[in-house]
């Protein structure tokens, strides 16, 4: 992601922080419930979320997960700000970009991504980073919107030609096809809709490759 875009995202969300929940309230409930439903942790498991915003997922696994191994990462002070109004001080929130992950190799045994593959201008980078973090026979989970569905691919390109901060959407064999390069193994991929509007894939990949020293 360049310096420009990445200025145009974290300027946007800075804005929206203060009434992102209520604004976006059926999306983040219907995305979080779905992520939530294809996610399967061990008890032990350390859990990563990139992108998590206000911390709405968080939230959600603090519930049914032990605090203290969750961990988010936004690249938005303010939506940090947030986050950390509702979650348990246990849980780990760090500022920092997919692409540059604030964390050591091999912390992780899953890794979230939920509504942000889209904005992303080097996925690439973001997936060398996710590998890094994940240890070994971990799993990588996202959710985003889908151009295989008509609505998605209308706002994708609506939100291109007006330059909000938005990098692209992705088909399903498009997420998968990146995703497997960069050193997973797919496990599942569904694709469905929230409403008339929202197309969405949730897929699981396993970590495959061993980092390269």
């Amino acid at each position: 992601m360049t310096a420009c875009s990445r200025n145009a995202v974290a300027a946007e969300y800075a804005r929206l922080a203060g009434g992102y929940d209520a604004k976006s309230s059926f999306y983040i409930k219907a995305t979080t419930r779905e992520t939530l439903a294809r996610l399967f942790l061990r008890p032990q498991d350390r859990v990563l979320d990139i992108g998590c915003g206000t911390g709405a997922l968080l939230q959600r696994l603090c519930a049914i997960h032990p605090p203290p191994q969750l961990c988010g990462v936004d690249p938005v002070f303010e939506m940090l700000a947030m986050a950390r109004r509702e979650l348990s001080s246990t849980v780990d929130l760090r500022q920092g970009w997919a692409e540059r992950l604030p964390f050591a190799d091999a912390q992780f045994d899953v890794v979230v991504s939920c509504s942000v593959f889209h904005y992303l201008y080097r996925p690439d980078k973001a997936l060398t980073e996710i590998l890094r973090v994940l240890r070994p026979g971990g799993q990588l989970v996202i959710t985003d919107w889908s151009s295989d569905y008509l609505m998605c691919r209308l706002l994708d390109r609506y939100l291109q030609l007006t330059g909000r901060a938005h990098s692209r959407v992705y088909r399903a064999q498009e997420h998968v096809e990146r995703v497997e390069s960069a050193g997973f193994a797919t496990v599942d991929v569904d694709q469905y809709k929230i409403n008339w509007l929202w197309g969405l894939i949730t897929a699981r990949f396993a970590r495959t490759r061993v980092k390269s020293i």
